[in-house]
């Protein structure tokens, strides 16, 4: 059977490091980057990239839609 694994994709950018996705996330798979973007944010990034299962609550929650969030399937 088949294992849905999540990832998601953020605008560095556009991130205004908020947190409000890394408290959304039920797996704790989101954190605030060390490094800071041009406007200087801490962006965010997947910490446990391998603990996502793509349920798009931090894509919702994202004031600037600036997460996207994918599905891919994963044979185990």
């Amino acid at each position: 059977m088949a294992k849905i694994q999540g990832a998601i994709t953020v605008d560095n950018e556009r991130c205004k490091g908020c947190e409000l996705c890394m408290y959304t996330c039920e797996k704790q798979v989101i954190g605030m980057s060390e490094a800071v973007n041009s406007k200087g944010y801490h962006y965010a990034y997947m910490v446990k990239p391998e603990a996502c299962v793509g349920c798009s609550n931090c894509g919702v929650i994202c004031p600037d839609g600036v997460i996207s969030v994918y599905r891919v399937k994963v044979e185990e």
